[in-house]
């Protein structure tokens, strides 16, 4: 026998003899994995079902205002660095904050979103959904 043990395999269980213990490591291992798979199992399938139930609580302005807080404020925020507010402090717009107008047609966001405006990206469905597009026109024209 050498130092480090030897291993026999029989089927469906592995013997490893060290330091003059027996061991079952592997049908061990393969009880822990099969609970893990099943904790993970559970949780993959309940995920889905909450998500909608606690969107179903928040308002359209409340779900506007996080994805606004998201993709939005970067540029349109206040404070200095925000290339959108100063662009439209630059042509005159007065409040330069898209918070703070209450001239915005829902018509306009919508087509800023998705065309882009001057030096604004345009965005995509895959990054902004209609929905939460919508949301986001709540969020600014509620005001």
């Amino acid at each position: 026998m050498t130092s480090g043990g030897a291993c026999f395999s029989l089927p469906k269980v592995v013997i490893s003899i060290t330091g003059g213990k027996l061991k079952h490591a592997p049908q061990r291992r393969a009880k822990r994995k099969l609970t893990h798979y099943r904790v993970f199992l559970s949780m993959a399938l309940l995920v889905p079902l909450a998500g909608p139930a606690f969107a179903a609580d928040q308002s359209p302005a409340d779900r506007g205002r996080e994805v606004y807080q998201k993709w939005c404020t970067p540029c349109h925020g206040t404070g200095l660095g925000k290339p959108g507010t100063s662009a439209a402090a630059a042509h005159g717009v007065k409040p330069a904050v898209l918070e703070q107008r209450t001239d915005l047609a829902p018509k306009m966001i919508e087509t800023a979103v998705r065309n882009g405006f001057y030096f604004m990206p345009r965005f995509r469905k895959t990054e902004i959904s209609n929905a939460d597009l919508a949301a986001i026109v709540a969020y600014l024209v509620h005001k």
